[in-house]
């Protein structure tokens, strides 16, 4: 088993609104392996994205702790973060909005190289902005293009190429593909993880997609209103789901194979529990068929039921 080079430790980011503290993310920790993937799923809202950019500083943590390489990053001062910003990256979710739409092809990927002066000469830029666009898929012809003039495939290259230029070691891809057409999406998927191999990357992946997240993680954590309720490997989360919320969100996948059903599951009904200032117990309690009076009362614990395997679940084993 190789180290972790990225750890979250009981991660916490609240908001503040007008009616209490809204919690995004909820005493949540993890670990992930070098080289390795981390799929994230849940519903929209679950906390996701403010994991992911909360890890990466791009927003203030509450309280909690971050080790990337054995160094909890959330104490680092302002030049420190700009070392550590060579090594994690971020691919966005809208790969329109997160280019400069003034800048072209060329000038977005080789910017990074220039703010960090990775090279000496700007031949040296050059040089790498053409390697970095090659190595996405991306030929010379588009250099001189904007974002408008090209499909959104290509500019979710652009945003990888970006993302790669400063040869990360840990990238948080934050919904990469779901913007995408299905065929440009595998393209796209097959491309991270080619890159993954060549380069040594490890991936936070973050999805509402249950079947993308399974074609791309090596394990795969399920989170619900702040809270990381599941995590296992990702063959053993598909065969073996403890979690009722995570079953739920298997059923839902549409089975392609005629005559193949989906999983059998309940329908989910009942009110969602409020991010703000929840009270104590299971958040999902108020949706779970099989809710108990110890799931609205018992603390959250995310505790191991098999090897490797991690359930917030009290019933977990016994549905």
């Amino acid at each position: 088993m190789s180290e972790a080079i990225l750890e979250c430790r009981n991660l916490k980011k609240y908001f503040d609104t007008p009616r209490g503290k809204l919690h995004a993310v909820d005493d949540v920790s993890f670990s992930i392996e070098t080289g390795k993937t981390l799929g994230v799923v849940g519903e929209s809202g679950c906390g996701k994205s403010t994991l992911g950019r909360t890890i990466l500083r791009l927003l203030p943590a509450t309280s909690g702790q971050v080790l990337f390489e054995g160094r909890n990053i959330l104490e680092c001062d302002k030049k420190e973060s700009v070392e550590l910003r060579r090594k994690m990256q971020i691919v966005f979710q809208d790969p329109y909005a997160s280019l400069d739409p003034r800048k072209t092809v060329f000038q977005t990927i080789a910017e990074p190289l220039q703010f960090h002066k990775m090279y000496a000469t700007a031949d040296g830029v050059e040089a790498r902005t053409y390697e970095l666009m090659r190595t996405v898929g991306l030929t010379e012809r588009y250099a001189s293009m904007y974002p408008h003039e090209m499909d959104g495939g290509r500019r979710q290259r652009i945003g990888i190429a970006r993302a790669l230029s400063l040869n990360p070691k840990f990238v948080v891809c934050d919904e990469p593909v779901s913007a995408l057409d299905v065929s440009i999406q595998a393209q796209v998927l097959n491309l991270l993880m080619d890159l993954q191999e060549q380069m040594g990357l490890t991936y936070m992946f973050i999805t509402h997609n249950l079947s993308v997240v399974k074609h791309i993680s090596d394990e795969i954590a399920v989170m619900y209103l702040g809270q990381m309720i599941e995590r296992a490997s990702s063959r053993d989360l598909f065969a073996n789901p403890a979690h009722p919320y995570t079953k739920a969100l298997l059923a839902a996948i549409p089975m392609p194979v005629l005559g193949q059903k989906n999983l059998e599951s309940e329908a989910l009904s009942g009110e969602l529990t409020s991010p703000v200032d929840p009270k104590p117990g299971c958040r999902f309690a108020p949706r779970c068929p099989y809710a108990t009076k110890e799931c609205a009362e018992a603390p959250y614990q995310l505790r191991e039921i098999a090897p490797n395997h991690w359930c917030a679940c009290p019933m977990a084993g016994k549905l």
